[in-house]
């Protein structure tokens, strides 16, 4: 008999009763891809979702006279708001067309920023 032979036999031998079928091998065969699963919902997808959820709260809640910061790092004061977009006055007199989407962070009229010059 070859080897090969004696490989594709033992492959296609039955399993020594239901001990063979739900063994310790299959249990972890089965339980370690779902500790993966479960263990890459709760570290990565949850708490995506949870900042994702968080973002479009902030967003709803942006009124005239809140100050914004937009994803490219510009800050600017809404005068206008609408259903998609946002009018926001980045300087004096000047007033840029903003979607919504596109708002960072909004900081309310009562927090103040930070000022740079702090001693900790």
């Amino acid at each position: 008999m070859t080897a090969t032979t004696a490989i594709v036999l033992a492959a296609a031998a039955p399993a020594a009763g239901l001990g063979g079928l739900l063994g310790p091998d299959m249990l972890s065969t089965i339980g370690f891809p779902i500790l993966l699963v479960a263990l890459f919902y709760f570290m990565m997808l949850r708490p995506q979702q949870r900042r994702a959820r968080e973002h479009a709260d902030k967003i709803k809640s942006i009124k005239r006279g809140d100050t914004v910061v937009l994803n490219n790092g510009m800050l600017g004061k809404v005068v206008r708001v609408e259903d998609v977009e946002l009018g926001i006055e980045i300087a004096q007199n000047v007033t840029v067309k903003v979607i919504k989407d596109m708002v960072q962070d909004v900081r309310t009229r009562g927090e103040p920023a930070p000022a740079n010059d702090a001693k900790s």
